[in-house]
């Protein structure tokens, strides 16, 4: 089954007149949508008590969850304080992804610098390894890691760096995220054979069940020479990528997502958008 739903809450949550997190489910449930990404972008704030009652509205809508992490994490960084401190926020989030009933915790890799791709990714991979630890040690051996694509060309996180780093652990599953894929390639993700490229070669690496259950970002992301420049909606047409071609392969592989939309706003319309357009095929 492929879930989709919205990274945060759209604009269209306040226009609707609702206010609080809690709400989150009632508000998606109106859209059809059964996932939920919920935000710690620039920390993790959420109080245990208040995380236990968005999951469970959440559980009671059949709505799954999962957290991104800070944006501050730097699995990468050639501080080790930094390194630490990002294992650390990692830990934060298992502990509210935790209350909230969910197990995807989505995070950036880090950044490149001066150093070589190769010398960011070996401690990148270093820090990974010492994050899995953390959780285990920590009770949280159920929470599965998700390294997410990035969409700038001077951030860890090609398609490749990201399957490097799920290689630590079976747990670790790629968060592939289609807009920030097409726009560090410069548009490269055109047509259903582009996006099944991708497929193949998570499935040439990994080369198990995480192949058929990745988890997947997806907005259209206006791009430069530095790769992303800004999220888009569905209604621009000069930046893409387009859904249609990869709803096509989700159909014609029985691919097992969460499908995450991150729209400029738009971002639960346009979840429900894709989610009618895959069940059109069906």
């Amino acid at each position: 089954m492929t879930r989709f739903g919205p990274a945060g809450l759209a604009d269209s949550f306040r226009e609707m007149g609702f206010k609080k997190s809690i709400e989150a489910a009632e508000y998606l449930s109106r859209f059809g949508l059964d996932a939920f990404e919920y935000q710690c972008g620039h920390g993790v704030r959420v109080k245990e008590e208040t995380a236990r009652r968005i999951g469970q509205a959440l559980r009671e809508k059949d709505i799954q969850v999962s957290i991104h992490a800070p944006y501050y994490i730097s699995m990468s960084s050639v501080e080790e304080e930094k390194r630490l401190a990002s294992v650390d926020y990692l830990l934060q989030s298992a502990r509210a992804l935790k209350a909230m009933g969910g197990r995807r915790i989505i995070f950036h890799p880090g950044s490149c610098g001066k150093m070589s791709r190769q010398e960011r990714l070996t401690l990148a991979t270093d820090t990974m390894e010492k994050a899995v630890e953390a959780l285990d040690r920590e009770g949280f051996s159920d929470m599965i890691l998700c390294p997410e694509v990035m969409g700038k060309i001077n951030q860890l996180g090609s398609l490749d760096e990201v399957l490097s780093l799920c290689r630590v652990d079976s747990r670790i599953i790629p968060c592939v995220d289609f807009g920030h894929l097409n726009a560090r390639t410069y548009g490269t993700l055109k047509v259903y054979e582009d996006f099944m490229a991708v497929a193949d070669r998570i499935n040439s690496v990994l080369g198990d069940d995480r192949r058929t259950r990745f988890h997947r970002h997806f907005s259209k992301i206006e791009w430069s020479k530095g790769g992303e420049k800004r999220h888009l909606t569905f209604e621009d047409g000069r930046f893409g990528p387009d859904f249609e071609p990869l709803m096509q392969l989700i159909h014609d592989r029985s691919l097992d997502l969460v499908v995450i939309c991150e729209s400029a706003g738009t971002q639960t319309e346009d979840a429900r958008t894709m989610k009618q357009y895959l069940y059109s095929l069906r």
